[in-house]
């Protein structure tokens, strides 16, 4: 190369670095107009929302471009804190350079979720613009105003359980819940059970209890237990004319990007009561995968044009290896798919020999951000720690037996028992862990 071209090339170079400094310091030698301010308003001073309005717009803030005393494209961002707050873990919604923000229904109660608001009450939020240049900023008046949020979940629960040898060894742990469902007076548990008997009941106790003289599929009072094989099952109790029916009943993951389509059992999906949807938490290998009812191909689902929704025998379904949330809508026959950080598991002497079988795998509180729970597991005399993905490469334990979590963390001891157990991330800074056992 010449030295001409050598030059050439040197001189661009100085440019382009002058260029990029100029543009970032363009506004940092500026002097703002000592009167420039930032005039925000909102819609309305009071604001109820209810799941009815989804869809619809909440509120809107408007705020004018501030008169900055030269030609400026700021960007805004919006703080909103509760009442009392100090703006220290606000929610932000950063506008980018627009002058105002329309929350639809959903938006603003999700907000108001995460910010604590209890649904049903009434509260204050304060709310905020920052207009920033560079490392100049321009912040507005706090607005207050009155909320109500809703609750985001749905309440499916009844009084009535399933108890039994079947399920609980007669209530040694909590009776598998019923839940609502769309026909009045009919309920419906979905349980694993095991080779035994079982009855219904309420409330945990003895008091109103049902089981089948004659096994004829009609329910009395204080009658006969039900005998039951081990299995994934429905049970649909009518409680208008005390009929009942148990079928099996499961939704699974099946195919090269898990299990080979079907070598080793499917991953099963775990019934979420809080959005009448079911959900899995799986590790899943770059391939493709489709849902089917019962581990069997006569019902089964995939997604054809890629679009999230779920066509009876579909185009299998493709995916990068990785950690996933998969969200199966059985009422609407959508799918959700989406990437997350970690699946938590249980490992030890106390449980699986550190490792011998797979971790016994928590699943998600879907009512609550950054919880997670294993219930009903069976513990041995030994210890246990946490880890994720049934790898050490991340882990807990609790040095100083005070409930609170630490990576690589001193083992935790156990004595025999029926556990459930919770693990909290909801603060990532000191993630703690209880148990309560049976």
């Amino acid at each position: 190369m010449n030295t001409m071209k050598i030059l050439k090339m040197l001189s661009l170079g100085l440019v382009l670095v002058i260029t990029s400094s100029c543009q970032l310091d363009q506004w940092e030698n500026i002097t703002l107009n000592p009167g420039a301010s930032i005039a925000l308003s909102a819609s309305g001073t009071s604001v109820v929302l209810t799941k009815e309005k989804e869809g619809q717009e909440a509120f809107t803030l408007t705020w004018p471009k501030p008169d900055f005393g030269f030609e400026a494209a700021p960007n805004y961002t919006i703080y909103m804190d509760k009442t009392g707050g100090s703006f220290s873990a606000p929610v932000a919604i950063n506008v980018q350079g627009s002058n105002s923000k329309t929350f639809k229904t959903e938006e603003l109660n999700k907000h108001l979720l995460n910010l604590k608001f209890v649904p049903g009450q009434s509260g204050t939020l304060i709310v905020k613009v920052e207009a920033q240049l560079g490392a100049k900023k321009l912040i507005s008046e706090i607005q207050n105003i009155q909320v109500t949020a809703y609750s985001a979940f749905l309440d499916l629960t009844t009084s009535w359980g399933v108890v039994g040898s079947g399920y609980n060894n007669w209530g040694q742990f909590p009776d598998a819940p019923f839940y609502t469902s769309k026909t009045p007076n009919v309920i419906v548990a979905y349980v694993t059970l095991k080779d035994g008997e079982i009855k219904f009941r309420e409330n945990n106790k003895w008091d109103n209890n049902v089981g089948d003289n004659g096994k004829d599929g009609t329910l009395e009072k204080n009658g006969d237990n039900i005998p039951v094989t081990a299995g994934n099952y429905k049970i649909t109790f009518n409680t208008l004319n005390n009929t009942y029916t148990i079928v099996p009943y499961s939704w699974g993951i099946v195919g090269s990007a898990y299990n080979n389509w079907g070598e080793t059992p499917d991953f099963n999906f775990v019934y979420d009561d809080a959005s009448d949807q079911w959900r899995a938490l799986v590790q899943l290998k770059t391939g493709e995968f489709k849902i089917r009812k019962n581990s069997d191909w006569s019902v089964n689902y995939g997604d054809t044009g890629k679009n999230g929704s779920l066509e009876a025998g579909g185009d299998n379904i493709p995916v990068t290896a990785g950690k996933y949330q998969i969200t199966y809508n059985e009422n609407d026959l959508t799918i959700e798919i989406k990437s997350i950080p970690n699946i938590w598991g249980l490992v030890g002497s106390a449980y699986n020999n550190w490792g011998a079988t797979a971790d016994a795998q928590f699943n998600r509180d879907w009512r609550n951000d950054g919880v997670w729970i294993l219930k009903n597991v069976t513990l041995l005399n030994g210890e246990f720690k946490f880890r994720d993905g049934n790898a050490w490469d991340l882990n807990y334990g609790d040095s100083g037996n005070n409930g609170s979590l630490e990576q690589n963390g001193d083992n935790i001891a156990a004595t025999e028992g029926v556990y459930t157990i919770t693990l909290d991330f909801s603060n990532p800074n000191a993630p703690t862990w209880r148990s309560v056992k049976y």
